[in-house]
């Protein structure tokens, strides 16, 4: 398997030295999220204007989410055009220049519209495929250092590596693949990596597929399918087709390992689904249906199926919707008054609801964006993998949840918003219940500075609390270095005492774009108590291509 790998990191990187007909992207990264504006930080905004549309990558294929209201020399401030949600972190891509020079028609939807995708994609309208097929390279290579020191422990030190690439219509064939791997280890100490390497060896994606027709598909290799999300990586084949406007897919393999996330060939899983796409004037509807039966050793560890529904037909309106349902569960016999060896279980097919979650967001005005949403769930069991907890997670209840945002834009550039949250299970003494506001000014006059005022207020089943935070960022020089700096004091209090921690905390960031491709970033957190002191450091250089 290792040796594998390596023959197929060879082959894809042949393919980056030889690859032609490059389109030229701009990578950035969501900075901060409201329901209403996302907030995208570039090295430079030189090649993007107010009106153009952003776009992620979604089964390697470019989607358009967000289009740009305004900007500055290296962010944006933009409004949401999809259902695709972003966070914190997500890279986002301008690619405008690069999709007219290839003459793909890509139109900026209107808000709440998922936008048609630039290629073969099984959950996006296929109207706009290029004549030609053109070989397309993009991703990063990124060297990361995490350094953890204080006063009162050793300090410590660990390394990151990452490498994400897609390649589509490698040699201008039906041919596509796409990686993303990560390795982390303690710096200077390897006896975790030697007992067993994939300690430190990550491997999400490592997958490659060939497009017979615009309407059938075939994977090969690790990958998370956008349809079955809920199964998780699956190591094997998937193979999707479409006739009008339904999809039919299936899959067969295995999952990673629950442990170190390696190969395992014991996890055998397969299932299939079908899912319906309708497009409406202000929006689309999307359903998928799945089943899925994971084995362990031959013996069935989970089954279910589940429903998503995403909408978006009403104007202004977005709902999202998912229900899961195992078919499959395992209880101890009655006789049997406690686990052993000898334990006996007797196994039913009834189906029964394990997770449930609704969402709905409501923009009656452009200023305005209100959301609720509500979630039950319970613990996922898989039977043979976790044979020892079986009873114990059994006995867990029910969670339910429940969330309400509100976000209004009084005026240009400010920024208002509400999130209170609602959680509560039969097993705890109290429900946890929150409060998070903030007020966002981002470009004060004269200074050019963007601010962002918060505060939470927290109650859980064993603390209370209250969180206060204010930060400012800046360009400082204008396409190349930029800085930010937020403080947070914190103060908690226990119920299973009268212990109080107070805490203080310093955050101070740099990003320094050496290159046009090649960026760098520095992070400093401090946290400071009567009792000791933390401090962590993170350097980041990342190379793009």
């Amino acid at each position: 398997m290792r040796y594998l790998l390596l023959i197929v990191l060879l082959f894809l990187s042949g393919s980056v030295v030889t690859g032609q007909n490059l389109h030229e992207t701009n990578e950035g990264k969501v900075s901060y999220v409201t329901s209403q504006n996302v907030y995208v930080k570039f090295e430079s905004t030189e090649n993007i204007a107010p009106g153009d549309t952003l776009f992620t990558k979604l089964d390697g294929i470019l989607v358009g989410v967000v289009t740009v209201k305004e900007i500055s020399s290296i962010s944006c401030v933009c409004i949401p055009v999809s259902a695709q949600k972003l966070s914190v972190g997500d890279q986002v891509f301008s690619t405008k220049k690069s999709v007219q020079k290839e003459k793909t028609a890509i139109a900026t939807p209107a808000p709440g519209v998922l936008p048609l995708a630039v290629a073969n994609d099984s959950t996006v309208t296929r109207k706009a495929l290029p004549q030609k097929r053109t070989q397309i390279v993009s991703g990063n290579l990124s060297v990361a250092s995490y350094l953890n020191f204080s006063n009162v422990t050793t300090a410590t030190q660990r390394m990151k590596y990452t490498f994400a690439m897609a390649i589509q219509n490698i040699g201008d064939t039906k041919l596509s693949a796409e990686t993303y791997i990560v390795f982390a280890h303690k710096l200077n100490d390897w006896t975790e990596i030697q007992s067993d390497i994939f300690n430190g060896l990550k491997i999400y994606s490592l997958s490659f597929n060939y497009a017979f027709n615009k309407n059938n598909t075939l994977w090969l290799g690790r990958k998370i399918n956008p349809r079955i999300s809920n199964a998780g990586a699956i190591d094997g084949l998937q193979y999707e087709g479409k006739v009008g406007s339904f999809t039919f897919g299936a899959f067969g393999g295995t999952r990673p390992d629950n442990t170190n996330y390696s190969f395992n060939p014991d996890l055998v899983q397969f299932g299939g689904y079908v899912g319906h796409d309708l497009a409406g004037k202000n929006g689309m509807m999307q359903t998928t249906v799945a089943f899925i039966d994971q084995m362990n050793k031959g013996m069935t560890d989970r089954r279910f199926t589940y429903l998503q529904h995403t909408n978006s037909l009403l104007r202004n309106l977005f709902f999202f919707g998912s229900v899961e349902v195992d078919l499959y569960r395992k209880t101890m016999n009655q006789v049997d008054t406690t686990v052993s060896k000898d334990t006996t279980y007797k196994q039913e097919n009834t189906p029964t609801l394990s997770n449930l979650y609704l969402s709905l967001r409501y923009r009656p005005v452009r200023q305005l964006s209100l959301s609720v949403s509500y979630s039950s769930r319970q613990n996922v069991i898989y039977y043979e993998t976790y044979k020892s907890l079986v009873d114990r997670l059994l006995e867990a209840a029910t969670v339910q949840g429940f969330t309400f945002q509100i976000n209004y834009q009084p005026v240009k550039l400010l920024s208002i918003g509400v999130n209170v949250g609602y959680r509560n299970s039969k097993n705890d003494p109290r429900p946890s219940k929150n409060l998070y506001g903030y007020v966002t000014y981002s470009n004060i006059p004269g200074i050019n500075v963007a601010a962002t005022l918060s505060a939470t207020i927290l109650e859980t089943s064993y603390m209370s609390g209250n969180i206060y935070s204010l930060g400012i960022s800046r360009d400082l020089v204008p396409g190349k270095l930029s800085a930010g700096i937020d403080y947070r004091y914190v103060s908690y209090k226990f119920y299973s005492g009268e212990t109080k921690l107070v805490q203080n905390m310093g955050e101070v960031n740099f990003t320094w774009r050496i290159l046009k491709k090649l960026s760098c970033g520095l992070y400093y957190e401090g946290t400071f108590d009567k009792a000791a002191t933390f401090n962590r450091v993170y350097i980041n250089i990342t190379q793009r291509f």
